[in-house]
């Protein structure tokens, strides 16, 4: 296709309008809330940036802004007239700049295409680190019989870890397969050795991880080291959603749902160490750039912390949501 042809086909101004795929706005679960994520009056409305493809063109991924209500997506990729290389990471690469000009554009009303006409991608998916915190909720280091860190406990996973909203979770050679629903914070500028104080203008915002591990490898194998246990292919799911401008997130309601059953429900107040201790700490030793992700830890609940241990199995089912922000459901399927 040409630039040209891309344009026409993508501007998305004379798209239907079709459903939403957004939150669990109808979902019965919604009893089990913990806290929100609304915004002062007078500051501007949250965003919610995606990543996604067209249906008729799936491998292209564009950037865009979703909206729940209106049921569409503006896509910022025609908006710039990037359509090739173009990714989250680029646009959060454009800073304040970047948001400005996206909040000048939805509310142009111009780039909109139905969401019934968009598949969903991870909202980052070229992260350069994907940091990940142990240990990080104070009722799930009780739940282990584990002392609270008085520093935080810092590991990785790799790129290649990240996936999306519905997409399969292998089961490898792995016979303890566990969850971990996370608050995951998304890097929205360059930043080194950055300040607590300071450290909330370099996060861009807020999507929902999960935190796939196989125990297995994580405790038993590897000489106790955690790296193979949890960088396996497809063991980071992120989604639907990064949301800017989250008024507090760390008062948000966290939980996981597996085969319809909610397993792990807490409440960001539990941190040990927030994302804006997070993000100073981590910045003293590495910088972190646009799309680099810090999954913040998990609530209690894990199929380790059961007596007996709970692991998940093929065709299981697993849903984790955060309050103001989402939900991604992803199905544990045997790798071939």
């Amino acid at each position: 296709l040409t630039r040209a042809h891309l344009g026409t086909r993508l501007c998305g101004e004379h798209l239907r309008p079709g459903s939403a795929i957004h939150p669990h706005s109808h979902d019965p679960r919604a009893k089990h809330s913990t806290g929100d994520a609304t915004t002062p009056i007078g500051h501007p409305p949250p965003m919610r940036l995606v990543t996604f493809a067209v249906k008729t063109i799936p491998s292209l991924h564009l950037v865009g802004v979703e909206l729940p209500e209106e049921k569409q997506v503006v896509n910022l990729s025609a908006f710039f007239g990037r359509y090739e290389s173009f990714s989250m990471s680029d646009f959060l690469g454009m800073g304040d700049e970047g948001l400005r000009r996206a909040e000048e554009v939805v509310k142009s009303g111009k780039h909109r295409i139905s969401i019934s006409d968009v598949i969903r991608k991870a909202p980052v998916t070229d992260p350069t680190k994907l940091i990940c915190i142990g240990l990080n909720y104070i009722d799930h280091c009780k739940e282990l019989g584990k002392d609270i860190p008085k520093e935080p406990v810092v590991f990785n996973k790799f790129p290649e870890c990240v996936s999306a909203d519905g997409d399969h979770i292998p089961l490898y050679n792995t016979e303890r397969l566990d969850y971990e629903v996370e608050l995951v914070a998304v890097i929205g500028k360059k930043c080194f050795q950055v300040t607590k104080e300071k450290a909330s203008a370099y996060i861009a915002g807020y999507t929902v991880g999960h935190d796939v591990s196989a125990r297995d490898w994580q405790m038993n194998g590897n000489g106790g080291q955690w790296l193979l246990g949890k960088t396996m292919k497809g063991y980071a799911p992120i989604g639907p959603a990064i949301v800017t401008d989250i008024k507090d997130p760390h008062v948000l309601g966290i939980r996981s749902v597996l085969n319809g059953k909610v397993v792990q429900q807490s409440s960001t107040k539990q941190l040990v160490f927030n994302a804006h201790e997070l993000v100073a700490h981590c910045s003293q030793f590495m910088p972190l750039n646009p799309g680099d992700l810090i999954f913040t830890g998990t609530p209690p609940g894990v199929g380790m912390g059961k007596k007996p241990p709970s692991w998940l199995k093929d065709g299981d089912v697993i849903t984790c949501e955060i309050d103001g922000i989402g939900s991604i459901t992803n199905k544990v399927v045997k790798a071939s």
